[in-house]
């Protein structure tokens, strides 16, 4: 009989455990009586987020479960948490992680804020030590330390080599991500499985069919 894994979601920037995704998700898996553990990743505070005490919070998470395996669901930033914390913790808490469900991963965020930020803007935020961005979880705007973005270049997604199953949904019309880095990630990984889509960064339209894909790779 194959064990059904813990489920951690982890949500995205400027998100929160209360994000739209999230809650669906948890109210789908609560019919089928299955607990869905949404940590949150604003931490150690959004102001001084950094993706390395996302990592922590995910490790913590893990070490309150009971024994036995546990897939991480990433969302976004999220994502980008689920993939080096595979790698990062290896050794760790996430020898007991055996998948990942990932859903528009930002697979290069720092390169993405360089991108939308543009040269001026992110010089401004270096010099000045603050980024002002809305907040979804908060609905309103918030501040966000330069901290961050160093910290991310740290991390390397496309030099990783994990072995575990890897099944990523991304949106073709995806405007905050593009989904070519997905391509670009999946290609020479064989136990990456990519589904691009007919959507957005959100994915809210979608969410049935990673629903259905979720049932089967967690044999829910």
């Amino acid at each position: 009989m194959t064990t059904t894994p813990h489920l951690i979601y982890l949500h995205g920037f400027t998100s929160s455990p209360r994000s739209r995704k999230a809650q669906w998700f948890a109210n789908r898996l609560a019919d089928r009586g299955v607990t869905l553990h949404i940590p949150d990743l604003n931490v150690p505070t959004f102001e001084y987020l950094t993706l390395t005490a996302m990592l922590d919070r995910v490790a913590e998470t893990i070490r309150a479960l009971p024994d036995g395996p546990v897939a991480l669901i990433g969302s976004s930033m999220g994502g980008t948490a689920a993939l080096h914390f595979a790698d990062r913790y290896r050794d760790a808490e996430a020898t007991r992680v055996t998948q990942l469900l990932l859903m528009a991963p930002a697979m290069d965020f720092a390169g993405n804020r360089k991108t939308q930020l543009g040269e001026v803007r992110l010089n401004a935020w270096r010099d000045s030590g603050w980024l002002t961005v809305y907040h979804y979880g908060d609905v309103a705007e918030r501040r966000v330390h330069y901290g961050l973005f160093a910290d991310l270049l740290n991390y390397d997604i496309f030099s990783l080599n994990l072995s575990l199953p890897i099944r990523i949904y991304h949106g073709r019309s995806d405007a905050s991500v593009p989904y070519e880095q997905c391509v670009q990630f999946a290609e020479p990984r064989p136990n990456v499985d990519l589904h691009l889509l007919d959507s957005d960064h959100q994915l809210l339209d979608q969410t049935d069919t990673i629903w259905h894909g979720m049932v089967e790779l967690f044999h829910l």
